[in-house]
């Protein structure tokens, strides 16, 4: 069985003046239209609404207010996924504990969907031209044919070679977009020769075993900034200012992206062309044990640590390169060389200095290095073949 990896690929939608207005009616519809949907089955069924039983009440109004079989079956379905979502986090605790304030808002009242909020489009409702570089779209005003649509040639080729499942129609900002799933071959994992050890900071964006640093210095000052004026944004209380704040928030957050893009793609380069693997600490529910002084919360609760380490483990998956997660536990307290683990090791934030061999060095580069040293470790363990049964 081959393996893949899923992407998205966004490209930008250029309607003109008779299709714009078809888009803008149709998306709010649906919207409305889900909204009704949620409303019902939370009337009749609370949050157990199912697929099935969602398209014996609704399936014959929604058609009755114009919406195609197709439309109206994923309009159904993207319902009842929120609602699978929505007790899926119950479940899981994290919407906090029975009784909790937000937990019992959530469970009180229907699942609500934004007038633009993005809705999802498969083959029947949409197709692709990419030799023209225009879809066909599914609208209340009927089928829209020729819209042309803009993104560079390396995502066009992706998108005519492995585009598979379904699309996303997204507005933001005026724009149309649509957000395309890409079904990529997984190439085969080589063996490694070793690993590249990689710890994430706040500080220090990534700092691998060999000594290089990608800082956050620049992201960090940016972010502080961005603070300053939200809390200007804020003072003022209008709509305007509002409307700027989603605004700054989206862009804060296309920056973030792109400075981790940046280091997850230098990391993986590095990787594969040193015919090394990749390991990262395991992070999950670091918020949850990590406590920080009041200033840093912040910092902590907006650093983008978990997509750093989803970019580098799907980028790395992409090369064929082998990815391993290891144990986070004391890495930047234990000396690499003679082992000795103690708090005392770590006398400032930025060094390391064992306190019974006397090794020293910038503390990030030591935990990348014990990160390295669990990744052998881990990566023989996990490849040791099973025993033969007597």
């Amino acid at each position: 069985m081959v393996r893949s990896v899923k992407i998205v690929k966004q490209v930008k939608l250029v309607p003109d003046a008779t299709q714009a207005p078809a888009l803008e009616r149709t998306l709010p519809a649906i919207n409305e239209a889900a909204n009704w949907v949620s409303a019902t089955g939370f009337e009749h069924f609370g949050l157990k609404a199912s697929v099935r039983e969602l398209r014996k009440l609704c399936y014959g109004e929604l058609k009755a207010r114009g919406f195609g079989a197709q439309a109206a079956q994923h309009i159904i379905k993207r319902v009842a996924d929120a609602y699978t979502t929505l007790r899926a986090n119950i479940r899981a605790g994290n919407l906090g504990p029975e009784g909790l304030k937000r937990r019992r808002r959530a469970e009180s009242k229907p699942v609500a969907f934004r007038p633009h909020a993005a809705h999802t489009y498969d083959d029947r409702c949409l197709s692709w031209n990419y030799d023209a570089q225009t879809v066909s779209i599914w609208t209340l005003n009927g089928r829209i044919k020729n819209i042309r649509f803009a993104c560079s040639p390396e995502a066009l080729k992706t998108l005519s070679e492995h585009r598979k499942g379904e699309s996303d129609l997204v507005f933001r900002d005026g724009k149309w977009f649509l957000i395309a799933t890409i079904d990529l071959p997984e190439p085969e994992v080589f063996e490694p020769k070793d690993f590249i050890g990689v710890d994430r900071g706040i500080v220090n964006l990534a700092t691998t075993s060999d000594g290089t640093n990608h800082q956050g210095r620049r992201l960090t000052r940016y972010r502080r900034w961005q603070a300053r004026k939200r809390a200007e944004l804020q003072a003022k209380q209008t709509r305007s200012a509002k409307q700027l704040l989603k605004k700054r928030a989206r862009k804060e957050a296309r920056h973030a992206t792109h400075a981790n893009h940046k280091v997850a793609k230098e990391v993986v380069a590095v990787a594969q062309r040193t015919e090394r693997g990749i390991a990262l600490e395991e992070l999950q529910g670091i918020r949850e044990r990590v406590t920080v002084p009041r200033d840093q919360r912040a910092r902590l609760s907006s650093w983008p640590f978990h997509q750093l380490g989803a970019f580098i483990e799907y980028m790395a998956r992409r090369a064929g390169v082998p990815y391993i997660e290891v144990d986070a536990a004391y890495t930047s307290q234990r000396c690499p060389r003679c082992g000795h683990t103690e708090r005392g090791n770590r006398p400032t934030r930025d060094t390391f200095r064992c306190r019974r061999c006397g090794l020293a060095g910038p503390a990030d580069h030591v935990a990348g290095v014990n990160v390295r040293e669990r990744a052998r470790s881990a990566w023989v363990f996990v490849n040791m073949p099973d025993p033969v049964p007597t």
